[in-house]
């Protein structure tokens, strides 16, 4: 099953990280990532992930930046570091030379171009901070009530059944954003 994985994986262009490592990437430990991420092959020794860190679909990491190469005839590259408890949304780029703080929100389609300090949520296309953490945390809290909020069995890893995923279509229908366990 393990071979099967690794073949699809490559298939889809998706280096394992198993290869990643013995070249060198550093990933601290719960670090979870969906498909189709690329994380810099051929530099990825240039690249620190910390502990629980989430990475979203489609998220790429470049350490390097070959646009100089037509220019002076070199290429620029730089480290890429993602500090502890960061989660990088949908088709996020972060570029090098660039360092992540600890508990960090990176929004869906952000590209990164410079350092983001800790507690603070970044979004946009350059990325520029729109809050803190705390904040959003403040803002979850007020928006989550118990018509809003279902528990671990309406997840699909709990093989959700059809009713629940009925009462999860109406609940968000009714309430716009609903929260899961």
């Amino acid at each position: 099953m393990k071979i099967i994985r690794t073949l699809l994986e490559i298939i889809n262009r998706e280096m394992p990280l198993k290869i990643l490592e013995k070249r060198g990437l550093k990933i601290g430990k719960n670090f979870s990532k969906q498909k189709e991420c690329f994380l810099d092959p051929n530099h990825c020794f240039l690249i620190e992930i910390g502990d629980n860190v989430t990475f979203s679909n489609r998220v790429t990491l470049l350490a390097h930046d070959a646009s100089s190469k037509k220019i002076i005839q070199k290429t620029k590259f730089g480290k890429i570091i993602i500090h502890n408890n960061v989660f990088v949304g949908a088709n996020v780029t972060i570029l090098p030379n660039v360092e992540i703080g600890e508990n960090v929100i990176i929004g869906a389609g952000a590209v990164v171009t410079k350092d983001i300090e800790p507690n603070k949520i970044v979004a946009g296309n350059p990325a520029k901070v729109i809050g803190t953490v705390e904040s959003y945390r403040e803002k979850l809290i007020q928006t989550q009530k118990v018509e809003n909020s279902f528990g671990k069995e309406y997840t699909m890893k709990n093989k959700v059944d059809q009713e629940k995923k009925k009462e999860l279509k109406e609940a968000s229908q009714k309430y716009g954003i609903c929260y899961i366990d």
